[in-house]
């Protein structure tokens, strides 16, 4: 019954007499089930590793099983992290294969893959999307990551987005946490959301995106400077994963006008990101990028974070957040 929690048929069995025979001891259990004292006890190194039983003070009696109800929260709370840990890799592995497919598709020969095309340059890129917008018909959906825009470049993208609201066309974006700091960026996404245009944020981005119509997507060729070129793709199965990371994130991210929940012990989703990213070893340069915050900001939230674990090291931090559950196991 309980194999979909992870525990097998004999441990479940041990389980269930264990606790209709508390005053029982291990010989005794070995007799009542007719199983060999080695799978017998190694039914109890199962339970033990899943916390369903503990030490008993009883002389004699060797374990006590836990009440039932704790059980199942312990069961349940281990899947949850098991899930959370899969749902990791899973986002962690979309956004590798997002910034290898626009890194790699650079490096081909024009003209030998009809599903890319190359644009060189920051004016290249920029007369491409609007070429882009102007036919959209359904959807617009973006990953604006790099933190604050400049005031300018969000003035100079209302008349292109309002075209395109303008023609019922559905305009999804999703931009970092720390937007939500930076003023003209707010006013910006509140006049996109007045026209229609959702918007949401989350901690970090895996890589600056464009997605039209569910059939073109649009990423930097250098994912640590897109002004130095880009690339269109539009082979299906290519485009259909772009969709599929979007829509993880999206569903993940949280409306502007709601404030981020804070998760496991408290925690901002922010503060949970740089964690993450110390537990993989990220210098505060890269952490203050991938998050759009200043080195200064990145450095003192690692800092704080570090002395929180009591650790004294990034590696350290990244452990002892594991075995405190701050962070889900990767195993």
């Amino acid at each position: 019954m309980l194999e979909v929690l992870g525990l097998d048929a004999e441990a479940e069995a041990i389980y269930r007499w264990m606790l209709a025979n508390p005053l029982e001891g291990i010989i005794v259990l070995v007799s009542r089930l007719g199983l060999p004292e080695e799978r017998v006890r190694a039914g109890l190194d199962r339970l033990s590793e899943l916390a369903l039983i503990q030490p008993s003070t009883r002389q004699g009696i060797g374990f006590r099983a836990v009440g039932p109800e704790t059980a199942m929260e312990v069961l349940l709370a281990r899947q949850q992290a098991e899930l959370a840990a899969q749902q990791m890799r899973v986002e962690k592995s979309r956004a590798a294969a997002a910034q290898l497919i626009a890194e790699c598709s650079s490096l081909r020969p024009r003209g030998i893959d009809s599903g890319s095309e190359q644009l060189d340059g920051l004016d290249a890129i920029r007369e491409r999307l609007a070429e882009l917008a102007r036919s959209a018909q359904m959807e617009v959906a973006t990953f604006a990551p790099g933190g604050a825009h400049r005031a300018e470049d969000l003035e100079a993208s209302r008349a292109p987005n309002s075209a395109l609201l303008d023609r019922g066309v559905r305009m999804r974006t999703v931009y970092l946490d720390s937007v939500r700091n930076h003023q003209p960026t707010l006013d910006h996404v509140g006049w996109l959301h007045s026209r229609g245009g959702q918007v949401r944020t989350v901690p970090e981005l895996p890589v600056r995106m464009i997605i039209f119509d569910r059939c073109k997507a649009v990423l930097p060729v250098d994912t640590s400077d897109a002004r130095v070129g880009g690339v269109v793709l539009s082979g299906a199965g290519t485009v259909a994963a772009l969709c599929a990371l979007f829509e993880g994130v999206w569903n993940t991210a949280t409306a502007l006008g709601s404030t981020p929940k804070c998760e496991a012990r408290g925690m901002p989703p922010q503060e949970r990101a740089v964690l993450k990213m110390l537990a993989q070893g990220y210098t505060d340069e890269a952490i203050a990028k991938r998050l759009g915050v200043s080195p200064r900001t990145a450095r003192r939230t690692a800092a704080t974070l570090m002395e929180r674990l009591d650790a004294r090291s990034r590696f350290e931090a990244g452990v002892h957040a594991v075995q405190d559950g701050w962070l889900p196991s990767s195993r």
